[in-house]
């Protein structure tokens, strides 16, 4: 396999990758919130069911992440007790084929 080449000179700034898109994804747990909430809305106790790995701190921490970074809406619904669900946004929705794709080379990763 011929080595990729890199420009030492080019700012990490204009890397397409860096920045947020970096921060979203070295998320411990992006991946996994995004994947169920691909199926539908939840409610943080079902996240949380979803996912027993993750503290209730870290799952709040990932669903704030990735609802300033817009690619989760939370709505709340004013009764009591509180009512919060948790759905993709269009930018969310469009970041499911990135989540297959890193999927399927895991899987081929992990077959060598």
């Amino acid at each position: 396999m011929k080595p990729i080449e890199i420009d030492v000179d080019v700012d990490v700034d204009d890397c397409p990758i860096g920045g947020n898109v970096q921060k979203i994804v070295r998320g411990k747990w992006t991946m996994v919130i995004i994947y169920y909430l691909s199926q539908g809305t939840f409610r943080f106790g079902e996240l949380s069911r979803k996912i027993p790995q993750v503290t209730q701190a870290n799952l709040t921490k990932e669903l704030r992440m990735l609802e300033s970074y817009g690619l989760i809406h939370r709505e709340v619904y004013p009764v009591v007790p509180p009512k919060v669900e948790y759905s993709l946004t269009p930018l969310g929705v469009d970041f499911i084929p990135v989540i297959q794709a890193l999927g399927d080379w895991a899987e081929i990763f992990r077959k060598k």
